[in-house]
């Protein structure tokens, strides 16, 4: 039987722009980490960098690919995504949207530029993150 998704329905106790950034966000496409299956490698390009994660559970997850913030995989907490306000969509990474992570050498946390694309790793880069492949 086929799934059968909801359509957003705008909130009458949210403003237009929260509404019109919620359907856009359904409309661009994303994935909640909760959602993948275990093992799981994703590549994030932004307008900047390509980051390459492996979701742990519970928001933990392994990130590389800033040259300063995490050239090497380190283990970081991740908030979600955001339109770059203060509105944050919880553990969902977001085309069009920016990721924010908590890293923990860093107070507050590292927010990316525009997610552009995201996609599944294929075999071979997983087990260069350490993922099981």
């Amino acid at each position: 039987m086929a799934e059968c998704r909801r359509l957003f329905r705008p909130h009458p106790n949210l403003s237009d722009e929260v509404n019109r950034n919620i359907l856009q966000s359904e409309i661009e496409g994303g994935v909640f980490l909760g959602d993948l299956p275990p093992s799981t490698v994703l590549q994030i390009h932004t307008q900047h960098h390509c980051y390459t994660m492996l979701p742990l559970g519970g928001g933990s997850a392994l990130i590389s690919g800033h040259p300063r913030y995490c050239p090497e995989p380190i283990l970081v907490v991740i908030a979600g995504s955001t339109w770059g306000g203060s509105m944050l969509k919880r553990r969902f990474v977001g085309r069009g949207m920016r990721l924010e992570f908590h890293h923990p050498e860093y107070r507050t946390p590292i927010i990316t530029s525009p997610i552009q694309e995201i996609r599944e790793c294929p075999q071979w880069i997983r087990s260069e993150i350490g993922a099981p492949v």
